[in-house]
């Protein structure tokens, strides 16, 4: 059995680009607010971090994650940003209902990066239980807000820097 990675959102900071001349959205949804607001505040301070101005940072908020690509459709049309980032919990019950919303946002998002040709991440946390998405969202695990603004960052260069038709 291999060993389990414990911290999964650790990066090497020197290999980001600067997000100084960047516009990035975040779309969040609402619904399991504990732990979609952690994600949202540590996407958010990655961003800062790495250069973002606040002036060029566009949140909106979505009642649930079904909602977040439509979330993510509005903020490319109306701010058009160079990524934008989808940031959710869907947490297992005992219905089927989990995975119809994961493939209807997984392929919600496939269809805006393609159509839009924006980078659009993937920041949602499909779990088993409260207890997986905690660790994912701040605790022993890390947290995948950060891990999805680094992607955002790394995506709107490569367009920036490769593309003459965005």
């Amino acid at each position: 059995m291999s060993e389990k990675k414990t911290n999964l959102s650790s990066y090497d900071s020197a290999a980001i680009p600067s997000a100084a001349d960047m516009r990035i959205g975040i779309v969040v949804a609402e619904w399991n607010p504990e732990v979609t607001q952690a994600l949202l505040s540590a996407a958010q301070t990655s961003l800062f971090e790495h250069g973002l101005r606040a002036a060029n940072l566009f949140v909106q908020a979505v009642p649930g994650s079904f909602e977040l690509p439509s979330g993510a459709q509005f903020l490319l049309e109306k701010h058009k940003p160079d990524a934008v980032i989808i940031l959710g919990c869907v947490i297992q019950g005992e219905t089927r209902h989990f995975d119809f919303i994961c493939q209807g946002v997984t392929e919600g998002i496939m269809s805006l990066n393609l159509e839009y040709k924006t980078p659009v991440i993937f920041g949602l946390l499909t779990t088993q239980n409260q207890e997986q998405a905690m660790a994912r969202s701040g605790g022993k695990h890390g947290n995948k807000g950060i891990e999805a603004a680094i992607t955002a960052i790394k995506m709107a260069a490569l367009w920036q820097n490769n593309s003459t038709d965005k």
